[in-house]
């Protein structure tokens, strides 16, 4: 239980607040925080609330989109949208910034990947300076076209390794990486360099590719066999549950929050 981390998106419902206090009530150490939620407060006042209630930040969600292109069509600076992101990741007090780095550009893939690796060349200095560590987090395949150019582990590392350790990192997400075939060797790949260790279950069948993430225990994934895989590569840190149920988050947070917690002690952590 003391790796559990709350991923703030799967009780939607709470505000920042409401989840730092029911974590604390439930005695989950960790949170995994999104910016809109930070905004409604603010990173200050934030940072407080979590020294008030001996809670830790896991994450923040998350800076990105260096290709300049969003979910919703719209054409955005991202690097300077990462800066701020990389600030307020500090000010909350985590260490670990998840970037999710847009979609294609302009029609062409292999110029979007290398628009994202120019940008985390850019970024990394600025976010290093700040005690603040960059996690690339590559998205499904089906995510590719509006979300993440980066779509396995091995895309991700490619440009992660371009900077030391300590200064860029990957993510390693369930629900985008399950299905790869080279995963376990992606994995081993990734040693040192990963920032974070996301589970969930996929819906099946999908219906949309966004809101597809259940509790652990519901799907195909096998997330002990995962877990094994990102501690053999040396991964000792805090494990987000983060799901996107719209079902799920119609619930009252605790409720939510209970499940959470069994479906983790259930099918995530050591029996």
């Amino acid at each position: 239980m003391n790796r559990l981390s709350l991923n703030q998106i799967t009780t939607k419902r709470w505000s920042l607040p409401e989840a730092v206090r029911g974590c604390a009530d439930q005695g989950v150490e960790w949170i995994g925080l999104w910016r809109d939620k930070i905004a409604e407060v603010g990173a200050a006042e934030t940072a407080r609330l979590l020294a008030e209630h001996g809670v830790r930040a896991s994450s923040v969600c998350r800076g990105g989109f260096l290709t300049g292109v969003t979910p919703e069509g719209d054409s955005a600076d991202g690097v300077a949208m990462t800066r701020e992101a990389i600030d307020e990741t500090a000010t909350v007090g985590a260490d670990v910034l998840v970037l999710v780095v847009g979609g294609i550009a302009d029609g062409d893939l292999a110029a979007s990947r290398q628009r994202v690796a120019d940008a985390v060349g850019e970024l990394a200095p600025y976010a290093r300076e700040r005690g603040v560590r960059l996690a690339l987090e590559p998205l499904h395949p089906m995510q590719c076209a509006e979300r993440s150019v980066l779509s396995t582990l091995d895309q991700a590392l490619e440009i992660a390794q371009e900077h030391p350790a300590g200064a860029v990192g990957v993510i390693v997400d369930e629900f985008h990486v399950w299905w790869d075939p080279r995963i376990e060797e992606s994995i081993a790949k990734a040693a040192g360099r990963i920032a974070g260790f996301h589970v969930c279950d996929q819906q099946v069948p999908i219906t949309d590719g966004l809101m597809a993430r259940s509790l652990p225990g519901t799907g195909p994934v096998d997330h002990r066999w995962l877990r094994s895989c990102v501690e053999s590569a040396g991964y000792d840190g805090p494990i987000e549950v983060e799901v996107f149920d719209a079902d799920l988050w119609q619930q009252p947070g605790d409720e939510v929050l209970r499940q959470v917690i069994s479906a983790y002690e259930e099918h995530v952590a050591p029996r």
